[in-house]
């Protein structure tokens, strides 16, 4: 592995390290310490969706257009750890909702600006993203066992660890290699929000139909990111947070085997065995218990990589390829505002109302809950697959020609 390959692995380690340390507990802290409702934990679990949705802003308009990659990271990474901070010292639903919205506010956009610097470094994204992409998910795993074995799921100690590290990740982006706009600064008012010519992407079929389903798988993926941590608590399960990130490791040989199974299913069959694997989950969580069948609920949190990976991360590599050079970061970001803004927003409000309506005494009836997610994810699945086409796809117009076309 080359140098810049290794900084670009540490820089996914800490971006993803931040989000597992916080994100995977949140729901239990305030469930159990701080007794917020279950509509109250989808609600603040829906902040990371409303920071998604300025994601494009950040990504398309200022990182493309205006300022350097690695700089817009290190401001809002240190930005984001005085919200962190800030969130851990809050007592009410209103205190806490609102810095940690702030707070998701700078660090939703990283996620596709750490994408979209990689992209820039690489001569083939297929072949080096998975490499580098899958310390992140390491960085999700060692979160995910610190704070297993600390036993601090319900308490506000995560979002302490996390801030001190966001704060750290900021000083280490600058780090990183020089990654200027590609776009010029004055084709900004012309674009606005949306470039026109990323918004042409999605005339092609495959492109528009595999942003749809993207938006509606994720409505019941917000179920597991916002619930499963309390649940297997509720049931009895010990060290909850670090039995999930056995979900991480199986992402992680998943992240390593991208390359070998992109060659032999295709764009199609990749997003198809993700979406499957949502449903398999989800029925093994509904069936599963903390005695006889703990095996189903390892299952569940196992197949995670496929669920992950065979999904999302197929469709960053495939939305970079379909995207012109000069267009990708502004591609990524309006995928990211589909799924992890408008999608997990919905998701995070219907996630809260499912898991209310099924509230029994200080618990929950969770199989119901998640056999609603779980017939979700199957319709997503039934009406993907006959709709995206499995031939090759011709390539798209570059911009230039994409902007004579309107």
């Amino acid at each position: 592995m080359t140098g810049t390959k290794i900084r670009l692995s540490a820089m996914m380690f800490f971006e993803y390290f931040i989000w597992g340390a916080w994100y995977v507990t949140v729901g239990t802290w305030m469930s159990s310490t701080l007794h917020f409702s279950g509509q109250q934990v989808g609600l603040v679990a829906g902040t990371t969706a409303v920071g998604a949705t300025f994601a494009p802003f950040l990504v398309g308009l200022i990182a493309d257009k205006y300022f350097a990659t690695e700089k817009v990271l290190a401001v809002l990474h240190i930005v984001g750890a005085v919200f962190l901070l800030l969130t851990s010292q809050q007592k009410t639903f209103g205190a806490v909702y609102a810095t940690l919205l702030l707070y998701c506010l700078c660090y939703m956009p990283t996620l596709a600006l750490a994408n979209s610097l990689s992209f820039r470094q690489m001569t083939d994204t297929k072949a080096e993203f998975g490499a580098v992409r899958v310390l992140g998910t390491a960085g999700w795993i060692v979160a995910g066992i610190i704070i297993g074995a600390m036993k601090l799921e319900a308490t506000a100690q995560p979002l302490r660890m996390a801030a001190a590290v966001s704060f750290l990740m900021g000083l280490y982006c600058l780090t990183l290699p020089h990654t200027p706009p590609l776009a010029k600064a004055e084709s900004a008012k012309q674009t606005g929000l949306f470039p026109k010519e990323a918004l042409f992407l999605f005339k092609d079929r495959s492109m528009a139909i595999f942003a749809i389903a993207s938006f509606l798988i994720c409505i019941p993926l917000q179920f597991y990111y916002a619930f499963t941590n309390l649940f297997l608590n509720q049931i009895g399960v010990t060290n909850a947070a670090g039995k999930m990130t056995g979900g991480q490791i199986s992402e992680l040989l998943c992240m390593l085997l991208i390359p070998w199974f992109f060659r032999r299913l295709g764009v199609k069959y990749m997003l198809v065995s993700g979406m499957l694997a949502w449903v398999l989950r989800y029925a093994l969580f509904a069936y599963g218990d903390a005695s006889g069948k703990m095996w189903m609920l390892w299952l569940g949190i196992i197949v995670h990589g496929i669920c992950y990976d065979f999904f999302f991360v197929t469709g960053q590599i495939y939305v970079d390829q379909k995207a012109p050079n000069s267009l990708r970061a502004a591609a990524q970001g309006l995928i990211y505002f589909i799924t992890y803004g408008v999608g997990m927003f919905l998701g995070s409000w219907l996630s809260g109302a499912v898991v209310e309506h099924y509230a029994v005494g200080s618990g929950y009836d969770w199989r119901s809950i998640w056999i609603v997610s779980a017939v979700a994810s199957l319709i997503v699945l039934v009406l993907f697959l006959p709709s995206f086409p499995k031939e090759k796809e011709p390539a798209l117009p570059s911009v230039e020609e994409a902007a004579m076309l309107k």
